[in-house]
């Protein structure tokens, strides 16, 4: 079962990767994961990704998409894998496709987790984290017992930098402009199934391992 995950910030990828691994027995990738174990490792494609980061500069495609492919040849694929986060851009995506073709493991569907930009920014703007414990709340879809402090541990609950309503709408915008090609290449491909990710995360899940099943 070799998946990749798309969609927009906010849309339950994250949520629906945890329980896709379970059910498949399989490795979730993501490139900060395999990017941090890179680099740990002291491997060369490791050692180049964090040039870039530490000089705060975005890692070229062919460092991304070598460490992606030395990750894939690790035994515990051997049953397939969930990619989330990679590929990013269609440059990505196509040297992917080479490189999947290469050792005969085609991809067994591109799943794409659509939710309108509305209730995205509903969903991350109403993030609160916990500076104690961080411990996640939402001010809609999960709030603390008692306004702003934490249940677990009565510390203060903040939102993010990255949550507010400027940056959550920047973020969208980058996913948008990288990410719709990668809809049209795996939808001409006809291995892309996108689902309505606005839904219960049980009704998402339901759709995409039916829609998966069929495919394996």
């Amino acid at each position: 079962m070799r998946i990749i995950l798309l969609g927009p910030p906010g849309a339950g990828k994250g949520t629906q990767g945890e329980r896709l691994v379970i059910k498949y027995n399989i490795p979730h990738i993501s490139t900060g994961d395999i990017f941090r174990a890179a680099i740990k490792e002291g491997t060369e494609l490791g050692l180049r990704a964090k040039e870039y980061m530490d000089q705060g500069k975005l890692v070229p495609d062919e460092v991304v998409v070598g460490i992606v492919q030395d990750r894939l040849t690790h035994p515990d694929t051997k049953n397939g894998y969930l990619l989330d986060g990679f590929p990013r851009t269609l440059a990505q995506a196509e040297a992917l496709d080479a490189s999947l073709q290469a050792m005969d493991t085609p991809l067994t569907g591109v799943v794409n987790v659509d939710v309108v930009e509305d209730e995205l920014i509903d969903r991350l703007t109403g993030r609160r984290v916990c500076r104690g414990c961080a411990t996640t709340y939402h001010v809609k879809f999960n709030p603390p017992t008692v306004r702003s402090v934490c249940d677990k541990c009565g510390g203060e609950l903040y939102q993010r930098t990255d949550d507010t309503v400027e940056t959550v709408k920047q973020r969208l915008e980058v996913y948008r402009q990288q990410t719709a090609p990668l809809i049209a290449y795996y939808g001409a491909k006809d291995i892309l199934y996108t689902v309505d990710g606005s839904r219960e995360i049980e009704e998402v899940f339901a759709e995409i391992t039916s829609i998966l099943d069929r495919q394996h």
